[in-house]
């Protein structure tokens, strides 16, 4: 049995996966490193449907997120050995217009969590608006592939769409 602890990460610095050391508190750490609490999110959502579509399209957006999260994790853009593609964002709307189609009425904002999936979805859907921050901010001092921040964009409407229509019932926001 190999240790997973390998020591070298006990002064604050880590490796990327093309090897170049930088700080943990980097907003390149940052970025993937949010992906990755994103993807865990989604693990747990998960549980909720299974036996559900909504469990395989959650699935399917894991998998893409070690794909967002090893491109963030890569400095050198030519060692880039997987890329988001226009058909994974267009594969998120098509999650988004199914979803939101089953609604009444998809527009005004609702109170979130009228049941544990829907709620754990309003979690992940905000870590997500996270993980797209940390991303643009990536972007505004190093390369960061459009596609990247689309595709986490376009996931944030993605887990918006099947947590509302997971939701019990929609309660409207009360502005009195």
């Amino acid at each position: 049995m190999s240790n997973i602890y390998t020591k070298t990460g006990d002064k604050g610095k880590t490796s990327l996966f093309d090897g170049v050391r930088v700080s943990k508190n980097s907003i390149r750490v940052e970025a993937y490193g949010t992906v990755d609490e994103l993807g865990s999110h989604i693990g747990f959502c998960k549980n909720y449907f299974k036996g559900q579509d909504i469990y395989d399209e959650l699935f399917l957006v894991q998998n893409k997120l070690f794909i967002v999260a090893s491109i963030l994790a890569t400095e050198d853009q030519k060692k880039i050995a997987h890329e988001i593609k226009e058909e994974d964002i267009e594969a998120l709307e098509r999650l988004v217009d199914k979803y939101m189609r089953q609604l009444d009425n998809g527009k005004g904002f609702i109170i979130p969590g009228t049941n544990q999936k829907a709620g754990s979805l309003h979690i992940a859907r905000t870590v997500c608006r996270r993980a797209e921050r940390r991303a643009i901010s990536l972007s505004e001092i190093a390369d960061v592939d459009p596609l990247v921040i689309r595709y986490i964009n376009r996931l944030s409407d993605a887990i918006y769409a099947i947590a509302r229509y997971s939701e019990d019932e929609e309660i409207n926001v009360n502005y009195n």
